[in-house]
């Protein structure tokens, strides 16, 4: 029996590596998202800078680890057998509730998770022992620690809520004194930002960096025999006070001397002093269970500790709840997987991406769908802004609207891309902000959340900074919503998983042991596959672009491209319907359905990028404009087509109608067999670049319609003779004219190329709305 127990801690040990790549993927969002949005420096000098701020953050954390293993629980309360259950249903847990977070690209607390598993598994097992010994439920507190779970309830609403009104409130004041052309102002405005900023960074670097370590507690010649902690703790307001004119007048003599841009020196500073505080404090949540399980182990297996030799089911863990050291090679092992998994992990940028978009300055391609909460917080802040333009005086307003004003920044078309998401100003708030509120929470000893300070202060600064504007806020707000409930999912379900899982494994350790972490492993391998297919489809050949020629005869070319993806892939979704209905294939369907949503949103980005194209274009160009303003609706118009055949052919199948007949199946394939030469032929033309191919195409329209035609006339001599299902005439009749549809649009567009591509086309009226509208 104790061989399983050897078994367990092997598996912690790789549950705990996996867990430390999962927990950097979605906490380097933390220190990252500021630096990667501004563009300060170089992505390489970033990571590089990043790294060694995990590296000797992870060095420092020994002190930390004692949380997993009684800051939850009372571990003097459970067996050997019980404590190996818990920590390993936690790790189970949290492996697979970060990698879900990754995987969709949203960021959330590790240590919420870790809280909420430990509690989960170990409220679990206490029920266990409380029911066996026929106790009462008022018994459970003796076994946890239930103020802990309150105090992360409260450090949640507390970090939302403060973090996002103070971020906003100091970027609010910084953008008013600083205005979009800080970098113009006088030397020492910059000096004292640097000054403010810096010395707000370091104090968190000593307070919340290493002020939970070891090396924290202790004691020197200079601190009056306090520790370092005690000291920054009761000497608080001379440190900085000394710390803000050292700082000011070293920001000074850099910017005088050196020609340094101390906004960037801010944001350098700042990567490294989060970086480091994550390490520092949030490497337990990866590695303290396990860590944990091993010190239970190795007190179990030590004869001077298990003097009586008591088995596994009857040795209390009472050492667990005395100091431990974590080896520092351990420490500085986790910390270079960190750091590899911080350079080659794409989870990692994904969550990065989710913040920094929902921060952009810029549009962007927006994620998040708008609900009820965030139409009516925009409607309330609109309100608000109404309310205050109402009660200050024109001239201030004025004064304060013309510190908004964003610069306009021309660029060539193939640079739009560098451009940052937000400037080094709001960079540095988002940095100095979050330093200063989780300093001060450190010292206060309230539970905050790193990864709830960061998001949401730069949530407030973005807000602030009317980085939310008319055209993008209900969608951002509602990114906003969806993460904080995110957040409160985290808990839920960190708490409920692993109280199931230690349920599982204590039914039989060594059958649900070896099951469940083949499932886990299982898990991960399927969502890093299907992580990596999602990346390749996004970097498909036949993904859709936008069009950015000034010319009508450049536009033909760029549009060609897209014109041969929609047949393509318009060609493979419409066959793939007839198959789907003839052989009565769900699952084909329903591939198939994602397949055209997906089509027929990269058709819909395409038309709302028409604002952004018509603007590029020069005064001798408007007929470009008309031309793909044409184009754009008769594509959408077949997507809408092909969106249509296939949602009644999935809906005809998932309800289990009666298939369709032998005759109606057989007419179906000739007609997409008719199709697919016709489709075939089309994209030979536009990847040929032949529009005189076109021409050819054009003259065969009326015996294609003829043929449609013809299987409709057949269908109405069945249906009055022998057809007996209403449905199956619905969907046929259906699926028919809708097809005609298809080839009138496809046909209506390959007409305007053929009278546009020798440059005869003359400018002319906009297409018809009902292009640019979704189809009844």
């Amino acid at each position: 029996m104790d061989n399983i127990y050897l078994l367990m801690i092997i598996a912690l040990a790789i549950l705990a590596i996996a867990d430390l790549v999962v927990g950097v993927s979605n906490d380097a969002v933390n220190f990252l998202n500021s630096a990667i949005g501004s563009k300060a420096v170089s992505f390489k000098t970033l990571m590089i800078v990043a790294s060694l701020g995990v590296t000797i953050g992870a060095v420092f954390s020994s002190g930390m680890m004692e949380v997993a293993r009684n800051g939850i629980f009372v571990p003097g309360e459970f067996v050997f057998s019980e404590i190996m259950i818990i920590f390993m249903a936690v790790m189970i847990t949290d492996i697979l509730l970060l990698d879900f977070f990754n995987s969709i690209g949203m960021p959330t607390s590790t240590t919420v998770s870790i809280v909420f598993e430990l509690l989960g598994a170990a409220v679990a097992i206490a029920l266990i022992k409380i029911g066996n010994s026929g106790g009462t439920f008022s018994d459970l507190l003796q076994y946890i620690n239930t103020s802990k779970a309150s105090e992360i309830v409260y450090g949640i609403l507390l970090s939302v809520i403060i973090s996002f009104t103070v971020g906003a409130f100091v970027q609010w004041v910084a953008r008013v004194l600083l205005s979009y052309n800080f970098e113009r102002k006088a030397k020492w405005v910059g000096a004292l930002f640097g000054g403010l900023a810096i010395t707000s960074l370091t104090y968190f670097i000593f307070l919340k960096g290493i002020g939970g370590t070891n090396f924290a507690k202790q004691t020197f010649a200079i601190t009056n025999g306090e520790t370092i902690k005690d000291f920054l703790e009761h000497k608080v307001y001379s440190i900085v006070a000394l710390s803000l004119i050292f700082w000011s007048l070293f920001s000074y003599a850099l910017i005088l001397f050196a020609k340094a841009n101390i906004y960037k020196i801010v944001i350098i500073i700042g990567t490294f002093a989060l970086a480091l505080a994550f390490a520092g404090n949030d490497l337990v949540n990866f590695i303290g269970p396990s860590t944990g399980a091993y010190q239970a182990y190795l007190d179990f297996m030590n004869p001077a500790i298990n003097t009586l030799g008591l088995p596994a089911t009857e040795f209390t863990m009472h050492s667990l709840g005395a100091k431990a050291t974590t080896p520092t090679f351990l420490l500085l092992f986790a910390g270079v997987i960190m750091v590899l998994t911080l350079w080659f992990s794409s989870k990692a940028k994904s969550v990065v991406k989710t913040s920094v978009d929902l921060a952009s300055q810029s549009s962007t391609k927006e994620r998040f769908q708008p609900n009820f909460m965030s139409r009516s917080f925009v409607r309330f802040a609109i309100l608000m802004s109404q309310v205050s333009a109402y009660l200050l005086p024109k001239a201030w307003q004025a004064r304060i609207d013309k510190q908004f004003e964003v610069p306009v920044i021309k660029l060539s078309k193939d640079k739009k891309h560098e451009l940052p998401a937000f400037d080094l100003v709001r960079a540095a708030v988002n940095l100095m902000v979050a330093a200063v509120l989780i300093s001060i929470a450190t010292s206060y000893k309230l539970p905050l959340s790193t990864t709830y300070v960061t998001f949401m202060v730069a949530m407030g600064t973005s807000l602030a900074d009317r980085a939310w504007g008319a055209e993008s806020a209900v969608y951002r707000v509602a990114g906003v919503i969806n993460v904080i409930g995110g957040w409160f999912f985290t808990a839920f379900s960190a708490f409920m998983a692993a109280a199931l899982v230690a349920y599982l494994l204590n039914l039989n350790v060594e059958i649900m042991f070896p099951i469940l972490l083949f499932v886990a492993f299982a898990l991960l391998v399927r969502s890093s596959l299907a992580h990596r297919k999602k990346s390749k489809e996004l970097k498909a050949e036949d993904s859709l672009t936008k069009a950015e020629s000034s010319s009508i005869q450049g536009v033909i070319h760029e549009s060609a491209n897209n014109i041969a993806n929609v047949v393509k892939r318009g060609n493979k979704i419409y066959t793939n319907a007839i198959n789907g209905l003839a052989l009565q294939d769900l699952t084909l369907l329903k591939k198939n359905k994602k397949q055209i949503v997906k089509l027929s949103e990269e058709v819909d980005e395409l038309r709302d990028n028409i604002f952004y194209f018509i603007k590029n274009l020069d005064e001798s160009s408007l007929g470009a404009s008309n031309f793909y303003i044409h184009i754009l609706g008769y594509l959408q118009d077949m997507t809408q087509s092909l969106e249509y055949i296939t949602k009644v052919s999935h809906k005809h199948v998932h309800n289990n109608h009666r298939k369709l007949k032998f005759n109606q199946i057989k007419e179906l394939k000739e007609v997409d067999e008719r199709f697919e030469t016709f489709f075939n032929n089309t994209k030979k033309a536009f990847d040929s670049r032949s529009f005189e191919e076109i021409g050819i195409i054009l003259g065969r329209k009326e015996e294609i319609l003829g043929l449609v035609s013809s299987k409709i006339q057949k269908q109405v001599e069945r249906t009055r003779s022998e057809e007996s299902s209403p449905k199956n005439t619905t969907l046929y009749f259906s699926i028919l004219l809708e097809t005609k549809d298809l080839l009138n649009a496809t046909m209506n567009l390959l007409e305007e190329y053929y009278k546009a591509h020798d440059g005869k086309v003359k400018p002319a009226t906009v297409a018809p709305a009902h292009h640019l509208e979704a189809k009844k």
